[in-house]
């Protein structure tokens, strides 16, 4: 197999085909594995939000009053850089080593499909290696959309990769998108004292999640002092006498020094020759596949962000790892989780899994609400973290749980303990005999069920 891409499906990709005894190679085109995730995606960003909240104590900003930390500006985002630079340099330093813990080749240079499954690779220096293989599984990820109407080459206007390149403080940054990515940074940049107006088109920040979440973190952004405008419009970006303007339809023009575009991402297929081997892709370069991860060309696989939504790292892997097993009739892998959480690591995170409210209601089906808020709960009192909420989605008939969806501190690893209950077709019952260390978090599932069963009292 020839794998082209070392992010996380390129990775478990190639793993998956050479722990059961195939031979790979794996072409990546940076100098260090681990794609844009490892380099300058989820894992920066996500190292950034934890240092952020460290450096400054903004979780627990309510908590101590009178107790806080001044940092000169300068010095902490330099901190912020040297600490995210050596979680990078771990990351993919653990890719490398997994690589060559199963005898994967790992082959530095551009990559081109030609005919029969082969892959053309030019190095830096202008040599040409030519690689034949059974099977070729594309993993070469996304990068940030870049609408026309979007002046990219003005120095203050970033995206998602280069946001992460800025050496000194932000005083007022605008962030034009309010998808995960967009709530993510406005909270992080928040912590670190930017002023922050954050702006979407939509009636909701992250529509994928359930309408009280979503409702939720927007109250919980403007808590803590970010502007957020919804339903904005066709937003437009412009340099004047005062310097970049955010021109907002029917409201004021936002001024600030950096605009972060956070809207939207676009496969990485323009320099694969896709066409020349016969694989299709839709208009955003995402290319085409089956249930299988098969492409429209022979012995082609594709999988993670080049093939589109969810775009999870999580799914990318999975997704990689069954089309290994498909390509060579390997019998372990045959399909991924139809019951994947997704996860937004904003202040505070927001984690769902399952059937939201209103699919439940779309579909048809007769269901009920539980909800239990962390204000009331005895762990995040001590921690101070009281903002958020357990909610559960059930059948009204048997108490089935349809689907969890939890705002709060630590919510993308709560969410797996509903994850499980759903696997295994259970009920809110589950919960209420569960017995749950106390205090803990995960305590609220029990009182989130009590409260289900309560509303199905009250409707009864």
């Amino acid at each position: 197999m020839v794998v082209i891409g070392t992010g996380p499906a390129g990775e478990k990709g190639a793993a998956q085909a050479a722990y059961f005894g195939k031979r790979v190679a794996i072409v990546e085109r940076s100098a260090r594995p681990g794609g844009a995730a490892a380099i300058n995606a989820w894992v920066p960003s996500k190292t950034l939000r934890e240092a952020a909240l460290y450096l400054t104590g903004f979780r627990h900003r309510d908590v101590y009053e009178g107790l806080s930390l001044d940092l000169d500006p300068t010095f902490a985002v330099s901190r912020l850089r040297s600490r995210s630079a050596l979680v990078v340099d771990k990351i993919t330093s653990e890719v490398r080593s997994n690589l060559d813990a199963h005898g994967i080749e790992l082959v530095t240079g551009d990559a081109r499909l030609g005919p029969d499954r082969s892959v053309r690779v030019t190095t830096a220096d202008g040599a040409v290696r030519e690689l034949q293989a059974e099977a070729v599984l594309i993993a070469t990820g996304s990068r940030p959309h870049h609408p026309a109407a979007i002046d990219f080459d003005d120095p203050d206007v970033v995206d998602s990769a280069t946001v992460l390149d800025l050496e000194r403080q932000v005083h007022r940054l605008a962030i034009i998108g309010g998808g995960a990515v967009g709530c993510e940074y406005a909270s992080i940049f928040r912590a670190l004292g930017t002023e922050v107006t954050l702006i979407d088109s939509r009636t909701h920040l992250v529509p994928m999640m359930d309408a009280d979440v979503s409702d939720g973190l927007a109250a919980a952004l403007r808590d803590i002092g970010v502007r957020v405008v919804l339903e904005a419009g066709a937003v437009q970006v412009a340099r004047d006498d005062d310097g970049i303007a955010v021109e907002i339809p029917n409201q004021r023009v936002v001024r600030a020094d950096k605009v972060l575009f956070a809207a939207g991402r676009v496969g990485n297929t323009d320099d694969l020759a896709l066409d020349a081997a016969g694989v299709e892709v839709d208009e955003r370069g995402r290319i085409t596949v089956d249930d299988c991860f098969r492409t429209t060309a022979p012995g082609i696989y594709a999988a993670g962000d080049v093939i589109g939504p969810p775009a999870l790292a999580s799914v990318s892997m999975e997704q990689a790892r069954v089309a290994a097993c498909h390509a060579f009739g390997i019998p372990f892998k045959q399909m991924v989780d139809p019951i994947t959480p997704a996860g937004v690591y904003s202040i505070p995170e927001a984690a769902a899994v399952g059937l939201t409210e209103q699919q439940a209601a779309a579909e048809g089906i007769e269901y009920e609400i539980g909800r239990a808020r962390f204000v009331h709960n005895s762990r995040s009192v001590i921690s101070g973290t009281t903002d958020g909420f357990i909610k559960l989605v059930f059948r009204r008939a048997d108490r089935r749980l349809l689907g969890v969806h939890i705002l709060g501190e630590s919510a993308t690893e709560l969410i797996h303990h509903g994850q499980t209950v759903l696997h295994f077709e259970g009920t809110i019952d589950y919960f209420i005999q569960s017995v749950y260390n106390v205090p803990t978090l995960s305590e609220s599932y029990k009182y989130a069920a009590y409260d289900g069963l309560q509303r199905l009292a009250r409707r009864a």
